[in-house]
């Protein structure tokens, strides 16, 4: 396996992932500034801009993903004038039509969210984690992310009955129909496709930090060993910390330096380029700082000028 390597850069990911090549990671798993959410922090999206601002820099998402890659978007509606805005069910479809497909929709449930009164709606308790692919066969490793069984298997399956060993249909007739004997010696099940993590993170500073688990899940279920994951919304790290912690590559992008030093404090950064590996790029050193050229498609020599 080749050396896990990390990379932070500071800027925005539009202008950034300028420098990579084309069909280059394994996953982009993200959560962006919401709409008009994080004023202070990042300036904050109008939600009638939020598409627009949004679809720049999914174009660019999409070409460095590869063929065999998944984009992983955590994002949430805000309600606007007393009713949920539509940003992100326009974003989504316009998403399709630049060449995205919307593969599947993860819950995260907040277990712990934050309690509070409206007089027309409850608390909020999820987030959605869209899942977007450049294609239909793509890279998925669920076995990493099954479940046990629960105590209930040891009753249940115990004693089975007529019906347990064939596949039984509802009497209620809604065409569901299930084998029980199936789950018989199974001690670990496919989980379903809701999240139910808190909130609760270590104290980085940041104003809209998610938990660890949240990209853990991801990076196990869509990457292998080795593989190549990018945040191009970093914050403080998270995504890259986890990453590394799992042998992947990552490469992580923020555009506001204070948050880049925290990233940098709760991961050590590799000093090289990620995709020099590649061939195609070459590195110069000058003064401490990268400078980045493209090269032809020839392998080129790793060593620095």
């Amino acid at each position: 396996m080749e050396k896990i390597q990390t990379k932070i850069e500071t800027g925005d990911c539009l202008e950034i992932l300028n420098h990579y090549p084309d069909n280059y990671f394994d996953l982009i798993i993200t959560s962006p500034p919401y709409a008009d959410s994080r004023a202070k922090t990042y300036g904050g999206v109008k939600p009638e801009k939020y598409v627009e601002w949004f679809l720049q820099r999914s174009k660019e998402f999409l070409r460095v993903l590869k063929p065999s890659g998944t984009f992983i978007l955590n994002i949430k509606e805000k309600v606007d004038e007393g009713e949920r805005h539509t940003y992100v069910i326009e974003l989504i479809m316009e998403m399709r039509k630049q060449g995205w497909r919307w593969t599947e929709e993860f819950i995260w449930h907040k277990k712990n969210c934050h309690p509070g009164k409206w007089p027309n709606r409850f608390r909020d308790a999820w987030e959605r984690c869209l899942q977007f692919n450049k294609s239909k066969n793509f890279n998925m490793y669920q076995d990493n992310v099954m479940v046990p069984m629960g105590d209930w298997a040891k009753t249940r399956l115990k004693t089975l009955g007529k019906n347990d060993i064939v596949r039984f249909n509802s009497k209620v007739g809604s065409g569901f129909g299930k084998n029980i004997s199936n789950w018989v010696g199974r001690t670990m099940a496919y989980p379903s496709n809701v999240l139910h993590l808190a909130t609760e993170t270590s104290n980085k500073s940041h104003s809209a930090t998610f938990p660890r688990m949240l990209p853990e899940w991801f990076i196990r279920l869509f990457t292998k060993e080795g593989d190549i994951v990018l945040d191009p919304f970093l914050g403080s790290g998270t995504t890259c910390e986890v990453a590394k912690e799992l042998k992947r590559s990552s490469v992580g992008i923020e555009i506001l330096p204070e948050y880049v030093k925290i990233a940098k404090e709760s991961v050590k950064e590799d000093q090289f380029v990620l995709f020099e590996k590649r061939g195609k790029y070459e590195r110069k050193i000058k003064k401490g700082h990268n400078k980045i050229r493209r090269t032809a498609s020839r392998r080129v020599s790793s060593k620095t000028a």
